[in-house]
């Protein structure tokens, strides 16, 4: 018999390991017919939102951006995206950049579809405009070895423009790849883990990972990660990027 009271599942001060065992589901407005897990959120100290939605035949998502900008990414399935006047079907690796103060709508699913979402607040810079609402493919985007280490590779699903304060990667291990140093710096991320298994260091501490996971790490919380298996360990994740670093 499965032993209710264990979980893989952590919450500390500066980051938080969270495995689909723990799951309970939310009701969001607008956000009908289907099942909202909150992975992510300011509750924990985070400065953004993620989540993931499991679609029935029948749910539909509706919405207009206000503060935040969202991101949604097909982690399986499909369904319709409508945003800003335009429509696509969208499907497995497929995903949609809503800028604030856009209506949109996501529809026709096949049931079963996972989508993925990141909300951030926009912080505008002056002599910039607002980013166009942006459609996208991760299988048509290139993945050049990071950091020269033909083990690891990284996709950037967003522009590297001074408009976007938030990038959308995903990041590829080989067996065996590891990052080549332990990071410590002023982003934040919030991940899930797409495919693979691996140990993530995560504040000194070390956690096992596997696909489903999801990871958030406060701004300065060190981090290394290795991937483990037989197959490559994927994890799509979110960072804060293109601003000035103090509000002082």
């Amino acid at each position: 018999m499965e032993i209710s009271a264990l979980t893989r599942s952590v919450v500390k001060h500066n980051h938080a390991v969270i495995s689909p065992d723990g799951y309970i589901n939310s009701r969001v407005p607008g956000w009908e017919n289907c099942t909202v897990n909150v992975i992510i959120n300011e509750q924990m100290g985070a400065n953004l939102c993620q989540t993931l939605v499991t679609l029935n035949w029948n749910s539909l998502i509706g919405g207009t951006t206000k503060a935040s900008q969202l991101f949604v990414y097909v982690i399986c399935g499909r369904c319709r995206a409508a945003v800003g006047g335009r429509s696509e079907m969208l499907t497995t690796g497929q995903f949609v950049y809503i800028p604030i103060g856009k209506d949109y709508t996501f529809d026709k699913p096949e049931p079963g579809t996972q989508l993925l979402t990141f909300h951030k607040v926009y912080e505008k810079l002056d002599g910039y405009d607002v980013p166009p609402v942006l459609f996208g493919d991760a299988a048509s985007v290139e993945g050049p070895t990071y950091l020269g280490d033909p083990a690891l590779r990284l996709q950037v699903l967003l522009p590297d423009t001074l408009s976007f304060d938030m990038a959308v990667n995903i990041f590829t291990y080989d067996p065996g790849g590891h990052l080549p140093f332990v990071e410590t710096h002023i982003m934040e991320h919030g991940l899930i883990y797409l495919q693979g298994q691996g140990v993530y260091m995560l504040d000194k501490d070390w956690y096992p990972i596997k696909k489903g996971d999801s990871i958030w790490m406060a701004p300065y919380c060190q981090q290394w990660f290795t991937a483990m298996g037989k197959e490559p360990a994927v994890y799509l994740y979110y960072k804060n990027v293109n601003r000035f670093p103090t509000t002082i």
